[in-house]
């Protein structure tokens, strides 16, 4: 390969294979070197960034063979925020990969290999997150007020024009938010900016750190008018949130889950998926998993404001659901008495720390499905292994510690893992989530 290359540090190399980030692996003088921006076959030039005694970090520079998987990235502002790091793959490579990495998390930390993999799930891969926290921040360099996320590998915040994945509603927006923002008397002390968007409604939660005048509330409400949109102002604590606009309605987005005929309300900082076809598909996947049964005693753990709970208190006798905020438990209960469901019940309880005297810890269930945080499930294993249940489905939005989880309750518990496959939550990034089915 003769290549001119610009200085010692950039280097041109073949691409060998991928990351579980996604970034290509090569060899640089016998030192194993990811290059960000690579794709596998691909023959790349690329700059060295760090070194470190085992590895180097590199970004490409130049593509001199492209692999058959690299694809157009749909948006122009790729490579420079750090919202997405998968564009320049196709779809289906972007799930392949996903895939290949949890089922070698699986037999690399938890020493377990599933019976059968699940077919992978997947939405549409544009406009599909309906939550998201923007930063904020006016860069007098740009004389620019700039909304979005981070760039790539940095503190500060991208220039972005639009956004693919945020939903067209505030992805296609972000220059007239941008304006409304600049335009307010206290624009400099407004760092973030929270969306949360149900089946139609939309609200942003403006975080501030000084005093809000009623001018600028009202050019907030002015822009409410004309985009539809319910604006929320998140002040310095312990001072509440309160909402502006539109006035004298509740706090509450809802979302439905049309299968099941659900319909559930949230207020717009409450955990709900960010991908709202995805948790359609997601929630109809551990119904059909869980083969409920009439007669089924069910325990949902870390159920948040329900959104599994519910659709199982269709099919079963009774289903109780566990979650850590006291305030999540109103609201799930809160949202079985809208949908006028009478065998659910809802208790508060740190997992990460069980209660032993708990009535829950101390009864059988036939069937459990817990969806816990990054930190996964491991202290409440040694009471689901106790519980009697003979089939587990565990939504995973770590692959890490559901390896983890999944180790223990195949090599500690007597459990099987029958199935798991990964659900495309995330599109275009690396981010992994996972369903797996356990049975005893």
């Amino acid at each position: 390969m003769n290549l001119q290359l610009k200085n010692d540090r950039e280097k041109a190399v073949t691409i060998q294979s991928l990351s579980h980030d996604g970034r290509g692996i090569t060899q640089v003088a016998n030192k194993t070197t990811f290059v960000s921006g690579a794709l596998p076959e691909e023959v790349v030039t690329c700059n060295i960034t760090l070194k470190r005694s085992q590895y180097n970090e590199a970004d490409i520079t130049k593509i001199i063979t492209p692999s058959p998987l690299r694809v157009t990235p749909p948006c122009q502002h790729f490579g420079i925020c750090g919202g997405c790091n998968l564009q320049h793959m196709n779809d289906d490579s972007q799930i392949q990969l996903k895939q290949n990495t949890l089922l070698e998390q699986l037999k690399h930390f938890g020493k377990v290999i599933p019976e059968n993999i699940l077919a992978p799930l997947h939405a549409m891969s544009k406009g599909y997150r309906r939550k998201a926290r923007l930063g904020v921040k006016y860069v007098i360099k740009k004389n620019k007020l700039l909304i979005g996320f981070r760039e790539k590998s940095s503190r500060y915040l991208a220039d972005i024009e639009h956004c693919v994945v945020l939903h067209p509603a505030i992805g296609e927006r972000l220059p007239q938010l941008s304006q409304l923002i600049a335009s307010l008397e206290i624009y400099q002390a407004i760092p973030q900016i929270e969306i949360a968007i149900g089946d139609t409604d939309i609200a942003l939660v403006i975080r501030h750190m000084q005093p809000m005048s009623a001018n600028d509330h009202e050019k907030l409400i002015q822009f409410a008018e004309q985009y539809q949109f319910q604006i929320y102002l998140q002040p310095n604590s312990p001072a509440p949130i309160e909402k502006l606009w539109p006035q004298n309605s509740a706090h509450r987005l809802t979302y439905t889950l049309p299968d099941q005929q659900l319909e559930f309300l949230f207020h717009p900082l409450d955990f709900t998926q960010v991908n709202l076809e995805m948790n359609r598909l997601m929630v109809n996947q551990a119904l059909f998993l869980l083969q409920l049964q009439p007669e089924d005693y069910m325990l949902d753990l870390f159920c948040g404001i329900g959104n599994f709970t519910l659709p199982i208190a269709k099919y079963v006798k009774q289903v109780i659901g566990i979650e850590g905020s006291e305030e999540m438990v109103m609201r799930a209960t809160d949202n079985a008495s809208h949908n006028h469901i009478k065998n659910a019940a809802f208790y508060a309880a740190n997992l990460m720390q069980p209660p032993s005297d708990a009535d829950w810890m101390t009864s059988r269930f036939d069937k459990i499905l817990l969806d816990p945080p990054r930190a996964g499930a491991k202290e409440i294993l040694p009471f689901i292994a106790a519980s009697g249940a003979k089939k587990i489905v565990y939504v995973s939005c770590n692959p890490a510690t559901l390896a983890r989880d999944a180790g223990e309750l195949v090599n500690l518990y007597g459990y099987t893992l029958k199935q798991v496959g990964i659900m495309n939550m995330f599109p275009h990034t690396a981010h992994i989530e996972a369903m797996a089915v356990f049975e005893k």
